[in-house]
């Protein structure tokens, strides 16, 4: 009997050390082993925001049996928690077998604690401890935003052994401030509990479309500044859709520096496990892109990208399974300049992006709470 031939998605992971990962969870993924057949594919862990599980529950008729069990006994915003977790929790299930056959690199299962804790580091904490224990699994990754009040909660849960996922990462200056967040926690782990220290694993989402997309919209208004300054126009017309790929070669040498000094050596010989950088928010948002700009182009060891359905479909169909973040920093290095040299501030591109994507986040789990509430509404007319 002839063995299948390797996917794009293996050959991603076999060749070049990067593991993808899904950027999707519904329940019916789950019950009718669509997860399964991805894994099979080469898919090596699942992410979920959210916006991803109100997509999910509002769209779809599988949560329905539960929430009215649930009605009788909780609370909507609590009920919409128990829909939520025991999606995570069978997935988690699901991706156990690859979780131990990776020597725990891959396998792991996303979920995100209340988005409108982002600015309250005691609050993300206490959320974020409450679903790893009632979770209770190796292969589960707490996400926590990266907003300056959560770099403290990430700190804390790595000091409590807890796994971590740091999410909605949008430049240099804070990815820096994530990884010192990820080395001092496991440091004080070290010193109180070092016995928990091989079982810690974290990446760093770093979001990357939504760069561009940013970035482009304010090149778009200098260039209905400027409609006569054909020079600066040129030179707008060259940085379009140039900049997220950049950024995230940048945060990989970053990654790499950070993760290669004697700070670092240190920890690893207590079984301290590196935190990989995760290219998150990867499909194209412009329809002029390719398909496959921030797969192809973002591809190196120790690094996760988690995408899509259709950006999985797309790689699994012509992606290429080659290196492609190089060594050489010149030109990212370059491009730094010529974006200050036209206006753009990187810095405040990224704390704009952490600004939307904290509030998108809120809002996507208020408006799921306001669906659940009508629709419980509805439940009882029709029992009533």
């Amino acid at each position: 009997m002839k063995s299948k031939p390797y996917t794009t998605l293996q050959k991603l992971y076999e060749d070049c050390g990067q593991s993808p990962w899904l950027d999707n969870l519904r329940r019916d993924y789950i019950r009718k082993g669509h997860l399964e057949e991805l894994i099979e594919q080469g898919i090596r862990g699942v992410t979920s925001n959210p916006s991803i599980f109100a997509k999910a529950i509002e769209d779809h008729p599988d949560y329905d049996e539960q929430f009215m069990d649930l009605l009788s006994s909780h609370d909507i915003k609590s009920a919409t928690w128990e829909l939520i977790l025991t999606d995570i929790s069978d997935a988690v299930k699901t991706f156990a077998p690859l979780f131990l056959s990776s020597g725990s690199e891959d396998g792991f299962v996303s979920v995100e604690v209340d988005p409108s804790l982002a600015f309250d580091p005691q609050a993300t904490l206490k959320s974020a401890i409450e679903i790893h224990e009632r979770i209770n699994a190796r292969n589960l990754l707490i996400k926590i935003p990266a907003t300056e009040e959560g770099l403290k909660a990430i700190r804390s849960a790595i000091a409590l052994g807890i796994s971590v996922n740091v999410t909605l990462i949008f430049g240099i200056k804070r990815y820096a401030q994530v990884i010192d967040a990820y080395i001092d926690g496991i440091e004080e782990l070290i010193r109180h509990n070092p016995s928990r220290v091989p079982r810690v694993r974290s990446v760093a989402s770093f979001f990357v479309s939504r760069i561009d997309t940013e970035v482009d919209k304010r090149l778009d208004d200098l260039t209905r500044r400027t409609p006569n300054n054909k020079g600066l126009l040129k030179e707008i017309e060259s940085l379009r859709g140039k900049v997220a790929v950049s950024q995230a070669s940048q945060a990989y040498h970053l990654f790499q520096d950070k993760f290669k000094c004697e700070r670092f050596y240190e920890l690893e010989k207590h079984g301290a496990n590196l935190q990989r950088p995760l290219w998150a928010s990867t499909s194209t948002k412009n329809p002029k892109y390719p398909d496959l700009l921030y797969v192809d182009n973002l591809i190196a060891e120790s690094t996760v990208n988690t995408m899509p359905d259709a950006t999985i479909e797309a790689f699994l169909d012509h992606g290429t399974p080659k290196t492609t973040i190089s060594n050489l920093t010149a030109y990212d290095d370059e491009l730094n300049d010529r974006l200050a040299n036209v206006g753009i501030d990187m810095d405040d591109v990224a704390s704009t992006l952490e600004s939307q994507g904290v509030e998108s986040f809120t809002q996507s789990f208020n408006e799921l709470v306001a669906t659940l509430e009508r629709k419980a509404v509805n439940i009882k007319r029709s029992t009533s």
